[in-house]
């Protein structure tokens, strides 16, 4: 089995790229690998006759499996169990030091990156906030960034990267008027290839998703979403956007843009239709916050907690939980989704009261003919947009049925 870790060069030479498993297409370990990860991801841990149970394979293909898993570091053994009759039972568990992962976000307010373990586990984040995004900027964080962040981790550690996601809005250009950015700073991300100037900065493999795509598949994959194989997520940050999930997968279309829920028509001023971004964003909130005199400012800085309430916010909630739930009821037109995940760049009392708003505002919505989805709220929080980017490597290399990231390798 291929080693995991990179091979070094000679002090003389740069680094050597690394040869992780799924570089590509060719590359890529056996899919009943893959199956054996995410089982034992999804469970906690398995002992190779559950496994086998589960997956309908030979007891002694699984044992193959588990064991070169074992020697590459992906698995380690927990206690055995012993039950009335026979051997005792060995389960296996993810290793958290068995890979690595960074992740990327940027957004209109403010860029993170994220260091996390096989398990998703933070180990570290870095956080920078801005004005507007400026492609020079970001570059100059990433490369200070991933120096440091792997300044913590040891040789052993360090070898064991598997790969970097970026997570960003798609045409980041089209927002500058919305962002209050310079247009010749907008401009420039038109003519920038931000994964590929990533890729020239690391040794591993650089993919890249829209933003709020990106904060889905963290729910999917580190998230608490029980059972749910079909539902649909909005993400409410800086700007609002979404994902799909189906079958259990993220689903990114051809393109990589399904779920571009922000540009979804609902109801605005004077029964003119608007788009969702333009009701349920964050930037709103702010604009109403800064016409008051209200520094809004602890919006992007501090999304863990609030400083403020009042009739701006009570305005908000509910412009954005009405937006909200006519966004569900029209995508419940077109897919019968389980649930809508409702997240954010925000603290957990205010997605509990968004929620909770959205839930009033269908009431009030004819849903003649459909079955609303249940609405819950999405467990990953904040840093959603950030850990999805860094579960992009991870789905793409480890897991089973994992959504081809755009722009991967």
């Amino acid at each position: 089995m291929e080693d995991l870790r990179a091979r070094r060069g000679s002090a003389a030479t740069t680094e050597a790229p690394v040869h992780h498993r799924g570089t590509n297409q060719s590359g890529m370990r056996d899919q009943n690998e893959r199956l054996v990860l995410s089982l034992v991801r999804q469970n906690g841990s398995l002992a190779k006759s559950e496994i086998a149970r589960m997956t309908r394979l030979s007891v002694q293909t699984v044992s193959v499996i588990m064991r070169e898993l074992e020697d590459e570091g992906l698995l380690l053994r927990q206690a055995p169990q012993r039950g009335k009759v026979g051997q005792p039972s060995i389960p296996m568990a993810l290793n958290p030091d068995g890979a690595y992962f960074l992740g990327l976000k940027i957004g209109r307010r403010s860029a993170e990156l994220v260091l996390i373990d096989f398990l998703g586990n933070v180990r570290s984040m870095l956080q920078n906030s801005y004005r507007y995004p400026a492609p020079r900027e970001i570059l100059d964080f990433v490369e200070a960034g991933i120096k440091r962040l792997r300044a913590g981790l040891t040789s052993e550690q360090d070898k064991r990267i598997a790969g970097l996601g970026i997570a960003m809005p798609f045409e980041l250009w089209n927002w500058a008027d919305t962002a209050g950015a310079p247009r010749e700073i907008m401009d420039q991300w038109r003519h920038r290839d931000i994964r590929a100037d990533i890729q020239a900065l690391c040794r591993f493999p650089v993919y890249l998703q829209n933003d709020a795509t990106a904060a889905c598949g963290a729910e999917l994959v580190f998230g608490q979403t029980g059972n749910l194989r079909d539902f649909i997520y909005f993400y409410i940050g800086a700007f609002a956007g979404g994902g799909v999930v189906l079958s259990g997968r993220l689903y990114g279309g051809s393109t990589g843009n399904a779920g571009a829920l922000g540009s979804m028509p609902v109801p605005g001023p004077h029964g003119r239709p608007t788009q969702l971004i333009d009701v349920a964003s964050l930037a709103m909130l702010e604009k109403a916050l800064n016409a008051k005199g209200i520094d809004a400012t602890y919006l992007w800085t501090t999304p863990d907690r609030w400083e403020h309430d009042g009739p701006e916010f009570d305005a908000w909630f509910e412009s954005a939980g009405s937006a909200l739930a006519y966004a569900i009821v029209a995508s419940a037109a077109v897919i019968d989704f389980e649930a809508a995940v409702i997240d954010g760049w925000m603290p957990t009392f205010a997605r509990a009261r968004l929620v909770a708003s959205v839930k009033r505002a269908l009431t009030g919505v004819d849903v003649e003919g459909l079955r609303v989805p249940d609405i819950h709220e999405g467990t990953v929080g904040v840093h959603a947009r950030a850990l999805g980017g860094a579960s992009l490597p991870l789905s793409e290399r480890f897991l089973v049925g994992a959504a081809m990231p755009a722009g991967g390798q």
